[in-house]
């Protein structure tokens, strides 16, 4: 358990998703959910729907455009393919996640660190990020054509001179982030490896989340008044919520 949060009488429900697992939930408006990387090195790879209408799912394109960022952090809003706002990053110690660099395949696991079943070894398989997404969004009767590109939290990719995109390791314990839902979400994701991680053995990091109910957006809120853009986001959002 970690002690490192001094709100922790907040929290209304708490969980550690092992490393290589995958999970799903509902996140009403309102809701805050704090994931936190106490080991060091995870990656955190998530996908959004609108929990009433699947067609509508997270942007990446659109939450990079309208922000003018190629990484995410404090202050960013991760947009919908109908321009509203999933959720808010309010706080963030990692400083930078990825959200180009997609998912690792079985192939692409098997070639890096070998091939490990289920049927075969049990809960030391190896997992990867595509298929992660796929056995979880089945539950909701989603598959393939539902996939969209995903957010990779606690990972980063660095692009060099020659426009090579090059991932940098991290080790620092404790880092978290908080994602403040401005409208209600179906959240889905996995603790598999990132595809570009160099690491020479599969990694495994569990992470914590908590959820715990988030304040009330005020006029000069940061992630609202950031950029021109997302003022127009909150709106939209806004106008969905009261069925508009």
């Amino acid at each position: 358990m970690s002690n490192v949060f001094v709100d922790h009488e907040a929290v209304v429900y708490e969980d550690k998703i092992p490393g290589g697992c995958h999970w799903s939930m509902v996140i009403k408006k309102g809701l805050c959910l704090r994931l936190i990387d106490e080991e060091g090195g995870a990656n955190v790879g998530m996908l959004f729907y609108n929990p009433n209408n699947f067609l509508e799912r997270y942007s990446a394109p659109d939450t990079l455009k309208c922000q003018h960022t190629f990484k995410l952090s404090h202050g960013h809003c991760l947009y919908s393919d109908m321009g509203r706002i999933f959720c808010s990053i309010t706080k963030d110690t990692a400083g930078w996640h990825d959200t180009v660099g997609g998912n690792a395949s079985r192939a692409k696991v098997a070639q890096r660190w070998g091939e490990k079943s289920y049927q075969k070894y049990l809960n030391d398989w190896q997992q990867n990020g595509h298929d992660a997404f796929l056995v979880e969004i089945a539950k909701y009767g989603l598959g393939k054509r539902d996939m969209a590109a995903n957010v990779n939290w606690f990972s980063k990719v660095m692009v060099d001179d020659s426009g090579a995109m090059e991932f940098e390791p991290a080790t620092d314990k404790n880092r978290y982030i908080e994602l403040r839902f401005e409208m209600d979400t179906l959240v889905v994701f996995h603790t598999c490896p990132h595809p570009m991680n160099p690491a020479s053995e599969y990694p495994k990091q569990a992470v914590r989340y908590q959820i715990f109910t988030a304040d009330a957006v005020a006029d000069n809120d940061y992630c609202k008044n950031s950029c021109s853009e997302n003022q127009r986001g909150f709106k939209n959002t806004a106008l969905y919520n009261l069925g508009l």
